[in-house]
């Protein structure tokens, strides 16, 4: 078998379930949008303690790294006749469509004049487009068609207050999907069949009881999925859309996380597993649907099993992938390896498959080399042809872009803290990974907290790097993809151990050279926006100012607000939290709620909210910012009316990153581009605290 090292990412599903999954399902789902890239004129130098290279490069604009890019998400049609993808018309993200003989001739197919849409996939019979979208963040993702000949445009579910979740598509099937919609029932996703050219919904499946279903390729359902007491899975066969009374699989609240079925066969005799029972790291098997035996077909003792590339015909798996630092990918059908191997060595950094043909000799390739712009290509498997398609950010060819170093930090019981760093332009003299001398540094959370950080492009380490700072992105306990023991090390640690791994990290970097122990900031989305109130509430003095953006402070509070379409899920919450039902799990989750500690916030914050955040409420960072307000702490506060979980508009992304660059300039003393009047085209509003950013008083025209 051959190991690539270079990644393939979301290959392990259709298009379809891949994008809805992606963004309108599941509890981890990213936290913090941050799309896009800028564009700006002069920049400012704000304080003396960057090194001398940092001083001098060129800032890379905001707009260049968060405002819209020029092309994005190429998909091919699945009958190969047709090119896609995403690009700015009048400054909105919309879907383009051009013939697959002549990708010149492209047009605009959509009309989206506010919300970008950022995902679009192709119909199995290739006559029509189809993406989803919400409303001003709320997460209520309804499903869109348009139709290629006609350019017509048509509301699949057509209905409010209701989000969309794609359970099944079909190589055989084509012109139907199995689709869930919550509309009856907010908690609840009853399954329907729609013929994807009519319109037209039968109701397959009334859902009262099940937090997912999954089908097989004649579009039958075949499984239905509930949280047990435990807080684990219960994985229920379904004949002729009847639920069985017992389940034929379950897991507990251990396993949770790191165990899933990966979907069947097109003859649906295998069902395929990434599996951690009776293991740590989850590998993948594949079951016998007629006896229940199943197969060992890989495993790792670092990492999870990842994603799978599967024949587009038989869904079998012809290659699968372990992320351990890096995305590594194994092939083990013969014409796979001898792609990947063309591939590898044809592309520098990390590349994988965006989208392919029916009969799979036409792939979409993207490349991510990190220091350089993402580039995407069309690979003619017959032809041995490898031809450009578009450069994602053309202004950033040549932009001082830098490495991204994995790294392996050592927590203070003995975990492994896969973690990624970036430094400042030209600090790094010998390219070791180290720079020549310390420099100011910003620890950039992630969300979840049950994903990851990756190895790959990110503009937040970019545009930070290339103001003068070191970036550094920590997978703490609770992060996934690293096994369960190390998963289920962060239960019930939110503000405790969670919290120790980041601060092991941050002195694992002022010990090693990179970090000035005086100048760190903390900044990160929604748990990345919780354990940045935590560190500056719990440990206040590890930290120069902070960066929350749609972070909880109150995690009672957050437990009873969450969306109703989590409710079948909530002991995962409880068990991995604190249950809010018991006087233990109420002062747990008290004891690691930087509200009721704000009064010993004593350096700056700002803080970003979306005003419909569907998973953190507004009353979320309200609360924290009235704390502070009567204990007399200084806080900047900036509220987004049109925004949820994140911020989906590049006008807003650019402001929100706009105001944090300048307000960290005047915290660690790096460069910052000038505010300017980057707030016009947001819908930014300054709730309190203009006057603790530098030049943000003049941009509101105070």
């Amino acid at each position: 078998m051959s190991r690539i090292t270079k990644t393939s990412r979301d290959t392990e599903m259709s298009p379809i379930a891949k994008t809805v999954r992606r963004l309108a399902t599941g509890i981890a789902a990213s936290a913090l949008m941050l799309p896009g890239l800028a564009s700006a004129d002069n920049h400012a130098n704000s304080g003396a303690s960057m090194t001398k290279t940092a001083e001098t490069a060129p800032l890379i604009p905001r707009e260049a790294l968060f405002g819209n890019p020029s092309r994005a998400q190429g998909r091919i049609s699945p009958d190969g006749k047709w090119l896609s993808w995403l690009a700015p018309e009048n400054g909105v993200l919309n879907i383009w469509l051009a013939p697959r003989d002549d990708p010149d001739n492209a047009r605009v197919i959509t009309s989206a004049d506010d919300r970008p849409i950022r995902q679009h996939f192709w119909a199995p019979d290739s006559r029509s487009i189809g993406y989803i979208q919400d409303k001003g963040g709320d997460e209520n993702f309804l499903l869109y068609r348009i139709d290629v000949e006609t350019l017509e445009e048509t509301t699949l579910t057509p209905f409010e207050n209701t989000r969309v979740q794609i359970v099944g598509s079909s190589e055989t099937i084509k012109d139907k999907i199995l689709i869930g919609v919550n509309n009856r029932d907010p908690q609840y996703h009853d399954v329907h069949l729609l013929d994807v050219n009519t319109g037209e919904m039968e109701l397959v499946y009334e859902n009262n009881a099940y937090a997912g279903f999954m089908a097989d390729d004649t579009l039958t359902l075949r499984m239905a999925m509930a949280q047990n007491e435990e807080g684990g899975t219960d994985y229920f066969r379904v004949n002729d859309n009847v639920v069985e009374e017992e389940p034929f699989e379950t897991t507990a609240m251990e396993d949770s996380l790191t165990t899933s079925p990966a979907g069947y066969t097109t003859d649906a005799s295998v069902l395929y597993w990434l599996d951690s029972r009776g293991r740590d790291t989850a590998a993948l098997y594949a079951q016998d649907t007629a006896t229940g035996e199943r197969r060992l077909i890989a495993e790792d003792d670092k990492a999870d099993l990842g994603g799978t590339i599967r024949d587009p015909q038989t869904g079998e798996v012809e290659a699968y992938s372990v992320n351990y630092l890096k995305n590594e990918w194994t092939a083990i059908e013969p014409e796979t390896r001898e792609a990947l191997e063309f591939l590898d060595a044809r592309l520098d950094g990390e590349f994988g498959i965006s989208s392919r043909t029916d009969d799979d000799r036409t792939w979409i390739v993207w490349n991510d080399t990190v220091s350089a712009p993402s580039t995407t290509y069309i690979y003619d498997r017959d032809a041995g042809e490898l031809t450009e398609f578009y450069v994602s950010r053309p202004e950033l060819v040549g932009a001082p872009l830098v490495p991204m170093h994995p790294v392996e930090i050592t927590s203070r019981d003995g975990l492994t803290l896969v973690s990624y760093l970036t430094l400042p332009v030209g600090s790094d003299s010998d390219n070791d990974g180290r720079p020549d001398e310390a420099v100011p540094m910003i620890l950039f959370v992630h969300g979840g907290p049950w994903a990851r950080d990756d190895y790959g492009a990110n503009p937040v380490h970019q545009m930070f790097a290339n103001r003068g700072y070191a970036v550094l992105s920590v997978n703490f306990r609770g992060s996934t993809g690293f096994g369960k023991d190390f998963l289920n090390a962060g239960n019930k640690q939110w503000g405790l151990k969670m919290h120790d791994d980041l601060i092991d990290a941050v002195d694992w970097a002022v010990d090693e050279g990179i970090a000035r122990p005086d100048e760190v900031a903390i900044m990160g989305g929604s748990y990345g926006g919780y354990a940045t109130l935590a560190g500056l509430t719990f440990t206040p003095e590890k930290f120069a100012c902070g960066v929350d953006i749609v972070g909880p402070s109150n995690l009672e509070t957050l437990l009873s607000t969450i969306p109703p379409y989590w409710a079948p899920l909530v002991k995962i919450f409880h068990e991995r939290m604190g249950d809010p039902d018991t006087e233990e799990g109420k002062a747990l989750l008290r004891a690691a709620s930087p509200l009721y500690k704000a009064d010993q916030i004593t350096k700056p914050l700002l803080i970003g909210q979306g005003a419909n955040d569907p998973r953190v409420k507004q009353a979320e960072s309200d609360q924290i910012v009235g704390a502070m307000q009567k204990a007399g702490i200084p806080v900047t506060y900036v509220l987004y009316p049109d925004e949820g979980h994140g911020f989906a508009k590049p006008a807003n992304n650019i402001a929100f990153m706009a105001i944090a660059e300048n307000f960290l300039a005047e915290c660690l003393g790096g460069q910052a581009e000038p505010l300017g009047d980057v707030l016009d085209p947001s819908s930014a509003e300054i709730v309190e605290g203009e006057e603790y950013v530098k030049g943000l008083e003049d941009a509101l025209g105070g």
